[in-house]
């Protein structure tokens, strides 16, 4: 009871002066619980009340105040009155600060996002304000508050650290301790009087190789600061050759128990005796009260996040759980704190008893509640909890975020002993940022100071549950950087059990090279390959595809060789025609080298004879190219040289085309591993994977299609300005289109490719390799075809005749007239 009265007494003598126009706050005072004018404000955050806002039933941003007196937070409640001890300490130091008045406003954050918004932008308004000015330079931009202490956690800090460092306004926390919020792209002015969780994880590992643990579990709760730590501790864990069984997260948001009922069956499942908890109090409660009913007995490494937390320490017979250590960060002890509060409870009580005694008036007042004078929550709260291990050893943190402030504030005002010179100067916060960022001072005789990530130089202290009628937290070593445990000061009940665990026979052995194992396995295999079967469903699919265009090019080249000696056949390329046929049935073909098992032989083929095939269908659409960009574009020499460029000419660009795709070719095997030593050499990380032949050397697989591409790009720049002959078949068209959708084919592939898995790299070039050749027989060969079964009447001489003798036809020229081709064929009409 005395305690609840002490809060009624404090609150009701708070100073709201400040948030008088705030109507949504001045209406619960939940909202606003400590103030103090002075000639530099200092912001706080702290959890005073828990309360559950369910956002998904609000319809207007009309503010979320955690409902007052819900849930008291005594924690948080302690710590804010940390703050204010600290300034009013500040304050009375005559050499620190003379002259200047060290002002606070505090705020209670509820432990929720939607609340701890709301006194973040008020901190971020012009200076004695509650306007936030909207300009492009904030450089020479006052803000209400010149820096920040808190909030408690790291999920809180992840809410208003950017928010704050693009004000770049120094905010020193007391209890975010994620190691994310060290860089300092993201988080440009944050602070911490705790260390991070990197350091933590560092001396938990140390800790489990010290007593040679090598099977273990590691659970986190699912919340930012669990899902890091956990993170951060099995990547370390495993570069120190710890063995991790099984990992596990612990929901926060949602119902726990039926996830730790699991989380607890795989524990047993894999008989592990030690687990690794990295987790926040509230979860470390849930979690340990299933531990108890079950009566599991193990060995427990606590994170700073519950390992002193009465929350966990006073469950009933939480000594039947086995061995609990746990690490805190190290602090100095605030002697004076514990008898400031009790001096103030003393003084308020005298002060204040007529006006709060008998009258429920002045509460409801004061607390916006009527009826129950004293709620349950409030009354539970009791002086006692001042002696807690847990308040003497973590009072420091906000105390030092306090002090480093205000020797910042002494170095930027260029303060004596006596007097601040620059007083009457004007500063900002990102002023007072770089001077905070380099503040080292005495306290208690420990020396205190950031490193360049705002971290703190204090490290851990480790510690163990001794059993009594309620743990007793004592010390057996510390970590910072290095590890000392103190044996002796293990009782001998709590060495002998470690000394059990440390002897279990669970040991971490690597794999042999070219083997792996699952999580829990104690034996290693080697992993097996799943590869493109014929089998598959998107084999098949393509397999039918290709079968089909095989038969569609077959007959094809059965209709050109039966017209052969027509124009169309001869003025379309002739001989060329059945090598650009015969290449496409090749090419169809060559798929069947990305289906079933890969092996040597196979892979040394793939690549190469797929590009190879190519080129030599499109060099001799190339060379088809050459002939009709001569009798179009040079009309004037193209009789005379027509037979050169349609003989001797067009079978040399084919074979310098396939000469040089040869040496690429050759280049690449030459180089490209063997599939089964490229096995053997492979770092096995798996237990199963999807096998292909590789691309290696990329170099020259770019080199065998670009060559190609090159190739189909010449094509269409020879025909695609030409213009149609009059009265002529339009044999330009067919080369230009066939030409442009091979080129933009693999000019899609390329990107696509390089962006695509194992198995769908295989499925995306036999595509690609399928559709490209479909264009060129849609393209260049479906309208000839047409032609000659559709319209037979223009299949003549006359139609074709600039393709066959280099020359427009004269109109004298009998339309029935046979002609002879430069190599002596003689054309007929069809029948």
């Amino acid at each position: 009871m005395p305690g609840c009265l002490f809060i009624v007494l404090l609150i009701c003598l708070l100073d709201i002066s400040s948030m008088q126009n705030d109507s949504c706050i001045n209406g619960n005072l939940s909202a606003q619980l400590f103030s103090e004018p002075g000639d530099y404000i200092l912001g706080g955050l702290f959890p005073i009340y828990s309360s559950i806002i369910d956002m998904s039933t609000s319809v207007k941003p009309d503010g979320s105040p955690c409902l007052c007196f819900s849930s008291l937070n005594w924690y948080g409640f302690i710590r804010a009155l940390v703050m204010k001890f600290a300034v009013e300490e500040v304050n009375d130091m005559n050499d620190l600060l003379p002259g200047i008045r060290l002002g606070f406003e505090i705020f209670d954050t509820c432990m929720e996002s939607v609340v701890i918004m709301q006194p973040s932008m008020l901190f971020l308004s012009e200076q004695w304000t509650q306007a936030i000015r909207v300009q492009c330079n904030y450089t020479s931009y006052q803000t209400r508050a010149i820096a920040i202490v808190g909030p408690s956690n790291s999920e809180m800090m992840a809410i208003t650290g950017k928010l704050f460092s693009f004000f770049l306004i120094p905010q020193v926390s007391y209890g975010a301790t994620c190691d994310i919020f060290s860089n300092k792209n993201l988080y440009p002015s944050f602070l911490r009087t705790v260390p991070s969780d990197k350091l933590q994880v560092m001396g938990m590992v140390k800790v489990v190789s010290h007593f040679k643990w090598n099977w273990i579990a590691v659970l986190g709760s699912e919340d930012e600061y669990g899902k890091q730590g956990l993170r951060e501790f099995s990547n370390a864990a495993s570069q120190a050759s710890i063995c991790i069984a099984y990992e596990g997260l612990i929901p926060v948001y949602t119902d726990p128990r039926p996830a730790i009922s699991e989380i607890l069956d795989r524990i047993k499942q894999v008989e592990v005796e030690v687990v690794v908890l990295f987790s926040t109090a509230g979860t470390a409660q849930a979690f340990f009260t299933q531990v108890i009913r079950r009566g599991m007995k193990k060995v427990w490494v606590a994170s700073s996040g519950w390992s002193i937390y009465q929350d966990v320490s006073l469950l009933p017979n939480i000594q039947t759980v086995g061995t609990v250590l746990g690490f805190i960060y190290k602090g100095v002890q605030l002697g004076r704190f514990e008898p400031y509060v009790q001096k103030l409870y003393k003084q308020l009580k005298m002060e204040q008893k007529s006006s709060w005694s008998n009258d429920s008036s002045f509460l409801a007042e004061y607390f916006g509640v009527t009826g129950q004078v004293c709620p349950e929550c409030i009354c539970s709260f009791d002086l006692s909890v001042l002696s807690q291990p847990l308040v003497k050893l973590t009072a420091f943190t906000v105390y030092a975020a306090v002090l480093s402030v205000a020797h910042a504030l002494h170095r930027l005002l260029d303060c004596t002993a006596t007097r601040c010179k620059s007083v009457e100067q004007q500063f900002y916060s990102w002023q007072l940022l770089k001077q905070l960022q380099n503040t080292s001072f005495q306290l208690n005789g420990t020396l205190f100071q950031f490193d360049a990530n705002g971290n703190p130089n204090i490290g851990y202290e480790v510690i163990t549950w001794v059993w009594d009628d309620t743990p007793i937290f004592t010390k057996i070593g510390e970590f910072n950087g290095n590890l000392s445990i103190q044996s002796e000061s293990i009782q001998c009940g709590e060495e002998r059990y470690l000394e059990l665990y440390q002897n279990y026979d669970f040991q971490c052995t690597a794999c042999p090279q070219g083997q792996w194992s699952l999580m829990s396995s104690t034996n290693c295999s080697y992993p097996v390959y799943t590869y493109l079967d014929w089998r598959d469903c998107a084999s098949v699919v393509l397999l039918l595809l290709t079968s089909a265009l095989l038969v569609g090019t077959t007959i094809v080249t059965m209709l050109f060789i039966k017209y052969w000696r027509t124009a169309l056949v001869q003025a379309s390329g002739g001989p060329l025609n059945i090598l650009m046929l015969l290449g496409l049935k090749a090419s169809f073909c060559s798929l069947a080298l990305f289906l079933g098992k890969p092996n040597d032989l196979v892979c040394r083929l793939q690549q190469p004879l797929t590009s190879f095939i190519s080129t030599v269908m499109m060099s001799s659409l190339l060379a088809t190219s050459l002939q009709v960009t001569c009798v179009t574009e040079f009309p004037g020499i193209a009789a005379s040289y027509y037979s050169l460029v349609r003989g001797v000419a067009s079978w040399l660009v084919v074979a310098l085309a396939v000469i040089l795709q040869a040496g690429i070719c050759s280049w690449h095997i030459l180089n490209s591993p063997l599939l089964s030593v490229w096995i053997a050499n492979k770092y096995v990380n798996f237990l199963t994977a999807f096998l292909r032949c590789q691309v290696d050397p990329m170099t020259t697989f770019c080199l065998m299609l670009g060559f190609n591409g090159l190739l189909s790009l010449l094509s269409f720049m020879g025909t695609f300005m030409t213009q149609k002959p009059t009265k002529q078949y339009n044999m330009s068209r067919d080369i230009t289109f066939a030409a442009l959708a091979y080129c933009i084919t693999w000019v899609i592939f390329i990107p696509v490719y390089t962006a695509l898995s194992e198995m769908t790299k295989s499925l995306a070039q036999m595509v690609a390799i399928i559709l490209s050749n479909s264009c060129i027989i849609a393209s260049y060969f479906l309208p000839k075809c047409h032609l000659l079964l559709s319209r037979p009447d223009l299949n003549t001489a006359e139609y074709f005749h600039i393709y066959i003798a280099g020359v427009t036809p004269k109109s004298t020229v009998d339309e029935k007239q046979a002609l002879v081709t430069p190599n002596g064929t003689r054309l007929q009409s069809p029948a």
